[in-house]
């Protein structure tokens, strides 16, 4: 597996997918960040594709998930995180969790037109819509896109009720929405932050705005009037572990107002990137750090079974939960709950009504 550029970048290798028997894949490409090309690395080029599906809203019934919907309005994530458990996903269109994850994205620009046909079906029963439930609504083409906003828009005007997690303040653009719809009950906001030391941030999510960022945005919410919770996720141990108490305490003096924590995840394709990752940048403890993991997760990179996917088992696992139970009941911190009403929703008018 070829060795991949590494500034500006989460994963340090591409690769070729291979649980779908895809054909061998060339490197090509250009970046178009200048950021790379001062630093004199070959440039690699962040490509958009337009997807044209034919619905939008994606239904789950995972018993350890507390949503049964979700929106995502891009495939593909510019933020990098090497631990995304997203990173499978690109698989499907013959292209690497890896670089290709993180520089070859799509974008669903009727995503608000499809939303609004499904909302519009007779029988509709409304319920918390998540949106950054895969990758980041609001990465950086979000932007030039403005995807996220226009679905929004229309789940204000349909008072249906909604949920966001994200990893980036650009989220305190659509606050006239979103303010409003919180008022209104109908509203919630998860800020993820894994580390608020900058040297682990920058390789571990390397286009991510900054922990500090990311706390200013849940006050932000919060003296708006947004219920903002801190998401402590994912935890991984060896690296950002020893940090969990003082997140809890950044995330309470910033205004949140509910919190929780994921021990990481290694899913498929993910387990060899981490892997990769670890070896270029903590060749120090990347046994130990993968020790730890096996140890939560069964003796296995990854547990994806209901519930103890969520947690974690053994004493490691443990251990990270009594952390974290005590932080919360020491600085106040409730556990998050997204309480939204769903007696509100005003199913909108077919299309053709619109034509009248």
């Amino acid at each position: 597996m070829p060795i991949e550029l590494k500034q500006g970048r989460g994963a340090t290798r591409n690769g070729t997918p291979t649980r779908f028997n895809l054909p061998q894949r060339v490197v090509e490409g250009e970046w178009l960040d200048q950021v790379e090309a001062l630093d004199g690395v070959t440039p690699r080029r962040t490509t958009v594709t337009l997807e044209k599906p034919r619905s939008i809203l994606t239904r789950n019934s995972s018993p350890d998930i507390g949503f049964d919907r979700s929106v995502n309005p891009y495939r593909g994530c510019e933020h990098g995180c090497i631990y995304c458990f997203a990173r499978p996903t690109h698989a499907y269109h013959d292209l690497s969790p890896g670089v290709d994850f993180e520089s070859r994205l799509f974008v669903k620009p009727d995503a608000a037109k499809l939303l609004h046909a499904a909302l519009s079906r007779p029988g509709y029963e409304a319920k918390p819509i998540a949106l950054g439930t895969n990758t980041d609504p609001y990465q950086p083409i979000e932007e030039r896109f403005r995807v996220t906003r226009s679905i929004l828009e229309l789940l204000l005007e349909t008072r249906h009720p909604f949920t966001i997690t994200t990893k980036s303040d650009r989220v305190l653009r659509d606050l006239d929405i979103i303010g409003p719809a919180a008022k209104l009950g109908i509203a919630a906001v998860a800020i993820s932050v894994t580390s608020l030391d900058p040297a682990i941030h920058r390789t571990l999510e390397p286009r991510a705005p900054s922990a500090k960022k990311r706390l200013a945005a849940i006050r932000a919410l919060t003296e708006a009037g947004v219920p903002a919770i801190v998401a402590i996720a994912p935890v991984v141990p060896q690296i950002t572990d020893h940090e969990l108490e003082a997140i809890v305490e950044a995330a309470v003096a910033h205004g949140a107002r509910g919190g929780f924590y994921l021990p990481v995840r290694l899913p498929h394709e993910v387990a060899p990137l981490f892997r990769a990752w670890l070896d270029d940048h903590y060749p120090d403890r990347a046994g130990k750090v993968m020790a730890t993991i096996r140890s939560i997760r069964g003796g296995r990179d990854n547990d994806p079974d209901f519930h103890s996917r969520m947690r974690g088992s053994g004493p490691w696992a443990d251990l990270m939960h009594d952390r974290f139970e005590q932080a919360v009941r020491r600085r106040g911190l409730p556990q998050a709950r997204f309480n939204l009403r769903c007696d509100l929703f005003e199913a909108p008018p077919g299309d053709q009504l619109r034509l009248i």
